[in-house]
């Protein structure tokens, strides 16, 4: 858990805030007014991963970025577990403790299912959902496309199970955490100085405070996240009737493009897809303005586009 008034040499600039709706101490960055935006994180980032989002985007609207249970300037609590199912229950404290409603929903890696499996036990709550480089996980996708668990990543974590290695590594993240992003698909070094180094290091001093970043993926690899995703299968209706975008770096090796693709157009044919070509999976870090910029756009159109836009960075 990262010191309340870290900044990361001025690069982390905004006022702190804590929620223990959930039980634990949360922190969250709450940045403008107007309509709300919630930018969700996921494995091993917090919302850092925003920073460069946070202020063109609160010029014109209220943007709200929490960091999940054992991330960022979030609580690590040992007596619990951190499964989607409680970080998609840690955000529906969140957003219940804050009175928030009509929320558009900005999602990365973990991001994507925590979103998803909220919107669809919470649909009155949600009014817009914008997918980056993740998955809601409902879609219909055809035989011949590349599956999560066969990615460069998910194949990594299988192979270390056993002999220990996967876990040595995650939890160990504080040392690793570089390591790890680059095997999930980061993509811009450009960006890697001594702050970043300690920002994304900083959550995880021990083994113990890096137990969120072990247990993420294990969760997906187990498969323990599937009853939980289909608990919420009659919340489907409502979620596909969302306006819904999915901006996509075509550089991941966590999630491959073309499942997400496949995933994001199952469920929504009618839905723009940005495709983000020399992109990796951390797109927040790769093309930030890119993303701010489509994310201004979609907020402000009613209609949507069935072409697939590829745009080259």
């Amino acid at each position: 858990m990262i010191s309340s008034s870290e900044t990361f040499n001025g690069t982390w600039p905004f006022e702190p805030r804590f929620s223990n709706a959930a039980g634990f101490q949360q922190h969250y960055v709450d940045e403008g007014e107007g309509e709300i935006i919630i930018c969700l994180h996921g494995e091993p980032t917090w919302g850092y991963l925003y920073r460069n989002m946070i202020e063109p985007l609160a010029k014109n609207y209220r943007v709200i970025v929490p960091d999940h249970m054992g991330f960022g300037k979030s609580e690590t609590p040992e007596d619990r577990e951190y499964t989607l199912k409680s970080h998609t229950e840690n955000l529906s404290s969140l957003i219940d403790d804050l009175d928030l409603n009509a929320v558009t929903l900005v999602m990365q890696d973990w991001g994507g299912p925590i979103g998803t499996a909220y919107t669809v036990r919470n649909p009155e709550k949600v009014s817009r959902l914008v997918y980056m480089n993740t998955i809601a996980g409902y879609g219909k996708v055809s035989e011949g496309v590349t599956r999560i668990r066969d990615s460069e990543w998910f194949t990594w974590i299988g192979e270390g199970l056993e002999n220990g290695r996967t876990e040595a590594v995650l939890r160990n993240a504080g040392s690793t955490v570089l390591s790890i992003m680059k095997r999930l698909g980061f993509s811009n070094s450009n960006v890697i100085n001594d702050s970043w180094i300690n920002a994304y290091s900083a959550p995880f001093p021990d083994y113990q405070s890096s137990i969120g970043a072990y247990e993420f993926p294990i969760d997906a690899y187990l498969g323990r996240i599937n009853e939980y995703v289909l608990e919420g299968i009659d919340g489907l209706k409502d979620l596909t009737s969302k306006p819904a975008i999915l901006i996509e770096g075509l550089e991941d090796k966590a999630i491959p493009p073309e499942f997400a693709i496949a995933d994001f157009k199952s469920l929504w044919p009618s839905s723009p897809i940005i495709e983000l070509s020399g992109v990796g999976h951390f797109c927040q870090e790769d093309a930030p303005e890119i993303l701010v910029s489509s994310i201004q756009q979609f907020m402000q159109t009613k209609k949507y586009d069935a072409e697939i836009t590829r745009n080259k960075k």
